[in-house]
């Protein structure tokens, strides 16, 4: 009986966080009412806040929840450029094809933009890209010269970038397409010639799902 009751209570935990991030990647979060989580979730308030407290515990969790892209990086054997090369791509698939993690990038953009900014999420993606930088630069697949760290924020910034333009632009429909425009610029500028046909700007196959189709 507990466990039932554990899980009916997970399944609308869940229904509550899809409908939040409906209702987020809508309207972003000064546009969204609570009224508008419950309409899009299907449930009651009182059942919103037995799980949130606020509009803001919900947007929290939601920003969580867009770092999943990256939580198998760990444990990759050989961390290093490829991965974040393909990590770009990822996070590229999910703009297009998970309205968590999109209504998760608009509030990160909306809280570390305008007011009250919070900078842990970007914080968050420079380290994971340096993580996988260092050991690539060790390796000598990226010029010696360049800072780690300086590079990851470059990255972090332009991908943030070309994002929201395509986003703008194109509904995200040539998010893969500018994502691997980025790498085919930036290659040639950090990584030694010799080494240059090691990398698929495109990201590689077996990591990187297809592209949705319309």
């Amino acid at each position: 009986m507990a466990r039932a009751r554990q899980e009916r209570a997970e399944i609308t935990r869940q229904a509550i966080l899809d409908g939040a991030a409906t209702a987020f990647d809508l309207s972003g979060f000064e546009g969204t009412s609570l009224s508008d989580v419950v309409k899009h979730a299907g449930v009651t308030k009182g059942a919103l806040y037995f799980h949130f407290p606020s509009k803001e515990a919900l947007a929290r969790t939601l920003m969580d929840e867009q770092f999943q892209v990256s939580e198998h990086v760990p444990a990759v054997e050989n961390p290093g450029l490829q991965t974040v090369i393909d990590l770009t791509h990822q996070m590229a698939h999910g703009l297009r094809s998970n309205v968590r993690i999109r209504a998760g990038i608009r509030l990160v953009i909306e809280f570390g933009s305008f007011t009250n900014p919070d900078p842990a999420p970007y914080d968050a993606w420079i380290d994971t890209c340096r993580g996988c930088l260092t050991p690539a630069q060790e390796r000598g697949d990226i010029n010696p010269s360049l800072d780690v760290q300086d590079l990851s924020t470059l990255l972090v910034g332009a991908f943030t970038g070309i994002q929201v333009t395509s986003y703008v632009r194109t509904r995200r429909e040539d998010l893969h397409t500018r994502v691997t425009d980025l790498w085919d610029f930036l290659l040639p500028t950090i990584v030694p010639p010799q080494r240059i046909g090691r990398f698929r700007p495109e990201g590689s196959p077996e990591a990187v799902p297809p592209a949705p189709t319309h």
